[in-house]
């Protein structure tokens, strides 16, 4: 089949994952930097290296190592949130304007009262009194109001301490990506300090940001929202116009493995950026689909067994896998001779079947005119993901998540 090699040097426990402007955000199912660093440094194309693409971008991890290393970058993702997230870490933000900011900032919360809140209309957060208590959503008012007050470059900056915050100091249990309110014991103990975590939050990523712009390459980032499942807009990748791709896509459907949509929520909702309810139906496997439009050898006994245990089961894996496919399909033509591609890929359980997504993945992509080269596997000791989720979506019903990925490697013939 494809080669697989573990390799613990992958590993990477000891590593600090936040540095730089890595420290920004959390986001699920995270690439911690030291994944895509190395794989640009050890597998860099042959001859021109000017471009790199991430089809997933997710929070924008390997377009911060390809600006370090000095290398421009394009990244695209439908989730509002994470473009976002990723416009916030690869920007170079003036550090004196900030920090004035962060002082008006202190001083005003320092001298808060409700009434000096203009904005209490919260319906664009659905059921907010659900998950909020009317203090807090007069704090966070009050904090929006404030960055709306600053110029738009240092707006997105303290955007991102805000988006963090608004989830953190909701009712809902933070150590799951999904919406779980906590118990009644819990709330009764919970009582979020609102300005001294965006306060915590801000101070973090400046001293993040102070890394970052002690090396600017001058190299250009862009962000898109295309959806590399339908097609890539040849304005913007022509044909050939990409040396390398590093990426981690997702593992399935947000539905029923890492929930992005449900994650990214507080803040699409509180910025308005989206109609962020239905977010999860959009992003890769989200509509249901029943006959598949590829054809496997690498996972074709897997897919059966699934068939055969849970048809409902199968047409959602079906759904994800035919998105998954059409993605490779339109990726490969962007893509030039003797380009390189890194996938970075989680090989899920269904219905107690492992689908090997390596084999999947180097598979497709061999159809489309790549030769493999090598799949290294890691273990995840940092992760950003739930030791368990709940696939089924009933709760109480739990299954342990995966404890390595595999890092497909391959050129383009």
């Amino acid at each position: 089949m494809f080669e697989r090699r573990i390799d613990n040097n992958w590993n990477f426990k000891t590593a600090n994952t936040k540095e730089f402007t890595h420290c920004y955000h959390t986001y699920p199912a995270m690439m911690i930097p030291q994944v895509a660093r190395t794989l640009i440094e050890q597998f860099a194309p042959q001859g021109r290296f000017e471009l790199l693409f991430d089809p997933y971008m997710g929070s924008g991890t390997s377009l911060v190592e390809a600006s370090l290393k000095g290398v421009n970058s394009i990244g695209t993702d439908i989730n509002p949130l994470a473009r976002l997230i990723s416009k916030a870490k690869v920007s170079h933000f003036n550090i004196d304007q900030i920090e004035k900011y962060l002082s008006e900032i202190q001083l005003l919360s320092f001298t808060y009262q409700p009434e000096k809140v203009i904005n209490s209309d919260f319906s664009r957060v659905s059921n907010y009194s659900f998950w909020y208590s009317k203090e807090v959503l007069l704090k966070l008012s009050f904090l929006s109001q404030m960055i709306a007050s600053f110029d738009i470059e240092s707006q997105l900056f303290f955007k991102i301490a805000l988006s963090e915050v608004v989830r953190e100091v909701s009712f809902t249990r933070n150590s799951e990506f999904k919406r779980f309110k906590m118990s009644e014991s819990q709330l009764e103990k919970f009582n979020p300090d609102v300005f001294g975590l965006f306060e915590g939050k801000a101070m973090r990523n400046l001293q993040g940001l102070k890394q970052y712009n002690a090396i600017k390459n001058g190299v250009s980032s862009q962000i898109f929202d295309f959806n590399t499942v339908n097609s890539i807009p040849i304005e913007i990748l022509p044909p050939e116009s990409v040396d390398m791709i590093v990426t981690s896509p997702p593992y399935g459907d947000s539905h029923t493995t890492v929930a992005y949509g449900q994650f990214s929520r507080w803040a699409n909702e509180w910025f308005g950026l989206c109609d962020a309810k239905n977010l999860d139906n959009l992003l890769m496997g989200g509509k249901r689909q029943l006959v598949a439009n590829f054809e496997t050898k690498s996972i074709k006994n897997e897919l059966q067994q699934i068939e055969i245990a849970d048809t409902k089961r199968y047409a959602e894996v079906i759904s994800f896998l035919n998105d998954y496919h059409n993605s490779i399909k339109n990726i490969s033509p962007i893509i030039r001779k003797g380009g390189r591609i890194c996938f970075v890929v989680g090989n899920r359980t269904v219905k107690g079947v492992q689908i090997p997504l390596d084999y999947f993945t180097a598979e497709m992509f061999e159809k489309y005119g790549f030769r493999h080269d090598i799949t290294i596997v890691r273990e995840i000791p940092n992760k950003r993901m739930p030791s368990k989720n709940s696939p089924s979506n009933i709760s109480g019903q739990k299954a342990a998540t995966m404890s390595n990925e595999y890092i497909v490697v391959m050129n383009k013939k």
